[in-house]
Formats: C-alpha cells, sequence, structure tokens
C-alpha cells in the first residue's frame, strides 16, 4: 500500500530555498514558544526540544515506526521502487531486530577496516582530477563525486557504472512537492525501474563470485536460519544509497559552505591543528545538517509529551531543531568546533532505528577532508555567490547543487 506523503513544506511555510538552508530563526522560535505544536494544514505534531525528540525516536512502546502517513518521500510508488520489500526496516522491536541485522551485515567494523585505504584512493583521485585550477565547483568535483564512487565501490559495481548511481539517488529521494507531483512521481518510477534492473542481475552474479563489498556481505548474511534473495538485497541496497550518497554529499557540501560563509578562520585551524577534524566534522552534522527529522505514528492514546495524543497521529521528531537546544548545547545559534559535547546531536537519530550509515559517513568526511587539506593550504570564496541560485529540493531540505571555491595548493 502506498503511503501518504505529508508535506514539510505546508509545516515549514519557509519564504526562500536560502531560509530552509538556513532555519536558526524557525528553529529558535519552535524551540522558545512552540516546542510541541499542531499544524493543522498536515494534520500532524511536531516536537523540537531535545528531551522530546529523543522520547519519540528511542519509545517505540507509544511511537511506532510502522506508519501510513508519513514525511519520508523515499523510493517510488510503482512496484521496483519500494525499498522495504519482504524485509521491512520501518517495522517496531522486537520484528526490527532481525531486519536490522541483515543490513548491519554490510557495516560492520570489519568492513570499514577494509574500506578505509579504497576510500584513501578515492580522494586522492578526486585531487588529481582537479588539476591546477584556481577555481573548482567542490559539489561536482568532491562532495558529489566522493560518496557516490565510495559507495559504488563498496557495492562492487563496474566503475563506469558509478555516476548512474547519483542521478538515481537524485530522484529516488526527492520530495513530493504540491505543485508538480506527478511528474517528480514519474522521475522517481523511472529512477527506480532503472536502478532496479540495472543491480539485479549483478546480485544473481555476484552469488558465484564474492568478494570484498556490500553486495557480497548481505549475500551472505544470515540471522536465525534467515538469509536475503536476490530481490531483498537490490530493495536493500536502494536504503543504503540514501545513507551512502544523499547524507554524505550533503553533510560535505554544507561543511566547506561553513568554512567559507559561517567562518572563514575554521578551515585554516583545523588544518593547523588536524586533532580537531572529528570533532569538527561532528560540529558540522549538529549545526549545518539541515533539514534532519523523523517521524513516528502514535501507537496508543497518551500524553507523554504534555499534550494528549491519540493513536494514529502523527508525529515529527525535528533532529537538527533538537541540534539547537540550549538545555543541551551551550550557546547552540554558535558554530564552535571545540564544543565538547556535540557529539550528543541527533542528526542520525536514537534508539532501535540509528542511522546504520553514521559510522561510513564519518568515515568519508573525516577522511575527504583531511586529504583536501593536505592538498589545499588555503581556501577562498568566489565573489558574486548567490546562494538562493544554488539550492535544490532534496531529503535533507535544501542541498548545494554547486559551491564556487578559490583554492590555493600547496
Amino acid at each position: 500500500m502506498q503511503k501518504e506523503i505529508i508535506s514539510l513544506a505546508e509545516i515549514t511555510r519557509f519564504r526562500s530555498a536560502a531560509e530552509e538552508f538556513n532555519p536558526f530563526d524557525w528553529y529558535k522560535h519552535k524551540l522558545e514558544h512552540e516546542p510541541v505544536s499542531y499544524t493543522e494544514a498536515t494534520d500532524s505534531w511536531n516536537v523540537f526540544r531535545y528531551e522530546d525528540v529523543k522520547r519519540v525516536l528511542s519509545d517505540y512502546d507509544n511511537f511506532s515506526s510502522v506508519r501510513p502517513r508519513t514525511t519520508i518521500s523515499v523510493g517510488a510508488d510503482n512496484e521496483e521502487g519500494h525499498h522495504a520489500g519482504r524485509v521491512n526496516l520501518s517495522l517496531d522491536p522486537p520484528e526490527h531486530r532481525k531486519n536490522r541485522s541483515l543490513l548491519s551485515a554490510a557495516f560492520t567494523p570489519r568492513s570499514l577496516k577494509l574500506w578505509e585505504p579504497r576510500i584513501h584512493e578515492v580522494v586522492r583521485q578526486l585531487i588529481q582530477d582537479m588539476g591546477d585550477e584556481p577555481v573548482i565547483d567542490i559539489v561536482t568535483t568532491f562532495s558529489g563525486a566522493l560518496p557516490t564512487i565510495v559507495i559504488a565501490e563498496l557495492l562492487g559495481v563496474p566503475p563506469e557504472d558509478r555516476f548512474l548511481f547519483k542521478e538515481w539517488v537524485d530522484h529516488l529521494f526527492l520530495p513530493l512537492p504540491q505543485e508538480n507531483m506527478e511528474d517528480v512521481q514519474e522521475l522517481k518510477r523511472h529512477a527506480a525501474k532503472e536502478y532496479y534492473n540495472y543491480l539485479y542481475p549483478h546480485v544473481v552474479h555476484k552469488r558465484t563470485a564474492l568478494a570484498d563489498d556490500i553486495i557480497s556481505d548481505l549475500i551472505q548474511a544470515e540471522v536465525d536460519g534467515e538469509r536475503l534473495t536476490d530481490d531483498d538485497i537490490v530493495r536493500m541496497t536502494m536504503f543504503i544509497l540514501g545513507a551512502g550518497i544523499e547524507t554524505t554529499s550533503h553533510l560535505l557540501a554544507c561543511t566547506f559552505y561553513s568554512f567559507l560563509y559561517d567562518n572563514e578562520q575554521i578551515y585554516q585551524e583545523v588544518r593547523s591543528n588536524r586533532e580537531l577534524l572529528p570533532n569538527t566534522v561532528e560540529e558540522m552534522l549538529r549545526y549545518r545538517f539541515h533539514i534532519a527529522k523523523m517521524d513516528r505514528t502514535v501507537k496508543q492514546d497518551n500524553n507523554v509529551l504534555g499534550v494528549e495524543l491519540k493513536k494514529g497521529d502523527v508525529v515529527v521528531a525535528w533532529m537538527s531543531a533538537a541540534n539547537m537546544d540550549k538545555a543541551i548545547f551551550e550557546d547552540p545559534f554558535t558554530l564552535n568546533i571545540h564544543r565538547p559535547n556535540n557529539k550528543k546531536h541527533l542528526t542520525f537519530g536514537n534508539g532501535p532505528h540509528f542511522c546504520l550509515g553514521a559510522p561510513l559517513a564519518r568515515l568519508e568526511a573525516n577522511i575527504g577532508l583531511g586529504l583536501f587539506m593536505d592538498h589545499f593550504e588555503r581556501i577562498e570564496p568566489v565573489p558574486g555567490f548567490k546562494l538562493e541560485d544554488h539550492l535544490t529540493p532534496s531529503a535533507a531540505g535544501q542541498t548545494l547543487t554547486s559551491l564556487p571555491v578559490r583554492v590555493h595548493r600547496r
């Protein structure tokens, strides 16, 4: 059954793409004046404060991941586009445990160790490909390319086909706008069909040619005597694509935007003291990753959030707003790479559905930024850049389509 998609635009009412990219005033207002609020237009509740968001994400007795109405528009409404398939990750414990365990076979510490040198290789090649150009578009040459190449490599598909994945992801993870919904649905259906038809033969072939890659790990995964079918694996990798490409690409692009426009001293400071890099990545996840949110369906009548919730109500938990809660983070609307507790951010979620791809996203960001800093001693904004002209809707809110950067090599 196709889920009803709730329009986030009806909740946020941002006046421009740039305002959505910088939603700090909206978060501040909600945190201070409407921490738990109802939106009539979408018939949904919204929570913004840290402890409330954490409660909604982790209290599966009261808030269910099984939801007929959702803000998440991943996949498509045709047969190929149902990314859940037989192995559905949108379940509550204890049923969720088996499905998550099957998928987690692709994200073991052993896997990360194996992938680390491969990620180094990809980053070095991307930097080499930039040549001697004084101005580069960091989105197309780096932040968009790096996770695309890495995830294609880790899935074990031919290198010449890797950029097909970026196009499919861009379409599969598009939010559904009210004004041209059918056009976007058609893009999604086409991408889902192409992706499914492309990857299925690779999975079949891989069963007789196992290697050190995600598909091989999923083929060999077994929990309680159960294994994944070829169809399961194709659909699960559609889910992995979002974590592997969309999330990391958005994080990297926003980090470079921060280096250029939030605080131009940070790049040089981190470059001079690499011990600051992991904490810088965490602060970017807390401060610059918009818009992280997740919805749940109320399982039973309750008032655990201080309002009367009825069974079947939808509650949207705004993780990015929770990351700005002054009860948890001192001076939260300031970017501070020295913040001691910024790893408490909720960008990757909380509870049973915590993002499995989080370690990979962190690894790519730390390796990518570190090697970039090795090669480029200084970066500068390009005069005339207008943010509004360089944004596009995505699952993570407005994301950068391009970001020109003047680079100074060592």
